[in-house]
């Protein structure tokens, strides 16, 4: 096994409690001679801090689990070597997709303190129900450049360990990518400083002691409920504008700080003219939204709302036919039967 695969087998065992179950089995150590827990990790961490001379230097504060401090090095390395950030300070969210991490923002940062969302290793993603969102995507590399490779093409066509590492790298990219756009565009998104392998360094929004709750989290005051609620839909419209539907958006995903809001969490984005699902994405975003702020005393027409907002950038919205009215003998009419059943 490479350093990579260490890494992601023992970060799972780690969350699950087990690696010591797993380094004793007499089945597992004919596998791993010698590979106690301990010394891996000792000797892989040379391997990664000795990559270069900046990252050998890499000493951060935040007291890391077994193995979540090589991925760390591994993710943020690049951004300490290039003095984006000088030090990790904690861990501020947890999720099966990524993790986000307070950093001491380096010499090349004009601010105190940045964000480094780092995604999971790819092996403990759960990327099974992404083609929905990827649909009308053009995949990306590292720079953000579309890949025209007929060998990567295909590999990604066939779901290889390397087709897979260019999916991974694509979903990043795409994040990446809509914060620059959007925060260009004056949205109100974090805003972006760098991506670096398995990681974007963005803005942090919150202080010293706390970051930003989601908005799902927050009682609103009688007074900022109607103003959020159209600063929120401001963004949405502003999204549909540079041709992007967040395709996950609620109050999970919107975070409150000193009366504002800040819209994250962008890789699923979708392209409204390119996935025949996304009126049906977007209508979904739109009532998650008014779901939320129904709760807080402001109650609107959800569909109208997502119609006015859609049909107003000049989209058409899908109707749906009844089956009975379809002829499965007529080409067009099973085209778009099958195109129905995307949408459900």
């Amino acid at each position: 096994m490479n350093t990579d695969e260490y890494i992601d087998l023992f970060d799972e065992l780690d969350d699950n409690e087990q690696t010591e179950n797993f380094i004793n089995k007499d089945k597992r150590r004919q596998r791993f001679p010698e590979r106690h827990f301990k010394y891996v990790r000792e000797a892989n961490a040379e391997f990664l801090k000795g990559q270069d001379d900046s990252s050998r230097s890499f000493d951060f504060t935040y007291q890391a689990a077994r193995f979540e401090e090589w991925w760390l090095l591994e993710s943020l390395g690049d951004f300490y070597e290039h003095k984006w950030i000088s030090d990790v300070l904690r861990r501020l969210k947890g999720g099966k997709e990524a993790s986000v991490y307070l950093c001491q923002a380096g010499a090349e940062v004009v601010a105190d303190l940045v964000a480094a969302k780092v995604y999971r290793p790819r092996s403990l993603r759960n990327l099974k129900n992404d083609g929905i969102y990827r649909t009308g995507r053009t995949d990306l590399d590292s720079d953000g450049n579309a890949l025209v490779k007929e060998a990567d093409v295909n590999a990604i066509r066939k779901r290889s360990n390397y087709g897979e590492e260019l999916r991974h790298t694509s979903w990043i990219a795409y994040e990446l990518q809509t914060l620059e756009r959007l925060h260009s565009a004056g949205a109100d998104v974090p805003k972006p400083y760098a991506l670096e392998k398995n990681a974007i360094l963005m803005q942090y929004i919150g202080d010293d002691g706390r970051a930003a709750p989601t908005l799902n989290t927050v009682t609103l005051d009688r007074d900022e409920v109607k103003p959020l609620f159209e600063r929120v839909i401001r963004n949405v419209d502003l999204l549909l504008s540079n041709e992007r539907i967040h395709g996950d958006l609620s109050a999970y995903n919107i975070l409150y700080w000193d009366g504002e809001i800040t819209l994250i969490d962008f890789p699923q984005v979708v392209y409204p003219e390119a996935n025949p699902a996304a009126w049906s994405i977007f209508l979904r975003d739109v009532t998650r939204v008014c779901q939320y702020f129904a709760s807080q005393g402001w109650k609107r027409d959800t569909r109208k709302l997502a119609a006015d907002l859609w049909t107003s950038h000049g989209h058409r919205i899908f109707k749906e036919v009844h089956p009975s009215h379809l002829d499965a003998e007529n080409k067009d009419d099973r085209r778009l039967w099958e195109k129905q059943k995307v949408l459900k």
